[in-house]
């Protein structure tokens, strides 16, 4: 039997030549291509973002928060804007700051004004906006323990150290280096005027702390973010020290002289180089009246009523004269009304008010303060202190009144003397009317004091007077 003739196997057509050298080569450039770029092009190292670390811990009440200078990480901008935008927005309540308006003398009001344009234009340009958001925050901070309790305390804080200070334009030569124009000078006084006289810019609420959105602080990672205005992040503490009952210390009353404001300002201008009393510590630096400790300040003369309000101290012979008016706002503390008395000599000292005269004249320092009125002022006797300025000086006390002389030995015609008054010199019969005196008319008989003398002897009367019955 023959066996089955096997089917054909169907022949596969033959890739020609030519098409096969092309894929080859489309192959071999497929390879090539992306090698030759990779051997060629420079290497690009990409750098790796810094983590964002938000801080965990809140500062406790009885703790206060340090002050830390502004220390930029170093990060590209756009890196920087990466990472701000990835820190989330605090979800507590963000509340509006209480008003603020300026107290103290005019010239010391007109420094205020001044440092606080320089800080709005310097830090946020020529923006209206921007500039309520700076002014709020130095507010916020002058009324926060942490801080100095003066405007251009807050502002020019660290500025005679390069890598301290709190605002930059301060210490990297800003100011000496160009200046505003008449018209953004103008817009930045207006602005800082109004946010000292009541004007509250409510977005950036208890903040104390910001910076643009292309550099990343220090200490920017342990603070809530809670609001931005145009290109500024604003932060404020965690916990209890960003709450507003945290922002509870008075005004000082009384700002410093600062020389670097002497081109923009004349009030800077009268003194630049003498403190202003109460303003600087001894290094020069200004002198926060809550780094005076508890125990030296002076209590008060009662715990209760108006004299809980009045304070009667002996100076150290220590303290400089400048520093007496810290040494008066530590000692008042919160009160709206507040009377500071001192004396350098504590014979002179008074315990009680109210004060005579002599006491009033040897005083030696006083500072007054209501709040309810809008005032806040501290003096010294300048005849026991040279001060830069007429206007600190206490008001010179006329001299005490002599005692009343003695009455005279002749009275006044017709005076009626008085019983109290002691008796005149020897002579002198008050009330014996000379014979050259003629009576005085009156409506009503007066009384006649006379001293007992000798009685003549009667002469014998013809007709007997009747006895009385």
């Amino acid at each position: 039997m023959a066996s089955p003739t096997p089917p054909a196997v169907a022949s596969r057509p033959a890739v020609p030549l030519t098409l096969q050298a092309i894929l080859a080569l489309v192959a071999l450039v497929a390879i090539a291509v992306p090698l030759l770029l990779v051997l060629v092009t420079p290497r690009v190292v990409v750098p790796k973002h810094p983590p964002v670390i938000v801080s965990n811990r809140v500062v406790p009440k009885a703790e206060l928060p340090p002050v830390e200078p502004v220390a930029l990480q170093a990060v590209d901008p756009d890196d920087a804007r990466a990472i701000n935008a990835s820190v989330p927005f605090s979800t507590l309540p963000n509340p509006a700051a209480r008003a603020f308006k300026l107290v103290g003398a005019l010239d010391s009001q007109t420094r205020a004004v001044d440092c606080l344009a320089a800080a709005v234009y310097y830090e946020a340009g020529d923006d209206a906006v921007g500039e309520r958001a700076v002014a709020q925050v130095i507010v916020n901070r002058m009324r926060h323990p942490a801080f100095p309790k003066t405007i251009c305390g807050v502002v020019f804080q660290g500025e005679e150290r390069t890598t301290g200070c709190q605002f930059t334009f301060t210490c990297d030569g800003a100011m000496q280096r160009y200046m505003p124009t008449p018209a953004a000078w103008a817009r930045a006084r207006d602005i800082a005027q109004k946010a000292l006289s009541g004007t509250v810019y409510k977005p950036v609420g208890h903040a104390t702390h910001y910076h643009t959105d292309w550099v990343v602080p220090y200490w920017s990672a342990s603070l809530e973010k809670i609001s931005e205005v145009h290109t500024h992040l604003f932060f404020r503490w965690a916990g209890w020290w960003g709450t507003p009952p945290a922002f509870n210390r008075g005004y000082a009353g009384i700002e410093p002289n600062i020389a670097q404001m002497a081109r923009l300002s004349p009030a800077h201008q009268a003194s630049a180089d003498t403190p202003l009393p109460g303003a600087l510590g001894p290094d020069g630096a200004p002198l926060d009246p809550a780094a005076i400790p508890e125990g030296a300040i002076p209590a008060a003369m009662a715990t209760t009523g108006a004299d809980a309000n009045n304070f009667l101290v002996t100076l150290d012979r220590a303290m400089r004269p400048d520093d007496f008016a810290a040494l008066a706002v530590r000692t008042c503390g919160q009160r709206a009304y507040c009377k500071f008395m001192a004396w350098a000599d504590p014979k002179q000292t008074p315990s009680k008010l109210p004060l005579t005269s002599a006491q009033v004249a040897s005083m030696s320092f006083s500072y007054l303060r209501d709040y309810d009125q809008g005032f806040a002022k501290a003096l010294w006797n300048c005849a026991q202190y040279r001060r830069p300025s007429p206007i600190q000086c206490m008001r010179a006390q006329p001299p005490a009144l002599l005692p009343a002389p003695a009455p005279t030995a002749t009275p006044t015609p017709g005076a009626v003397p008085d019983p109290r008054v002691a008796a005149p010199l020897p002579g002198a019969l008050p009330g014996v009317r000379r014979k050259s005196e003629t009576a005085p008319a009156a409506a009503r008989p007066q009384l006649n004091l006379t001293l007992p003398g000798a009685r003549p002897t009667p002469a014998p009367s013809p007709t007997p007077r009747p006895s009385a019955p």
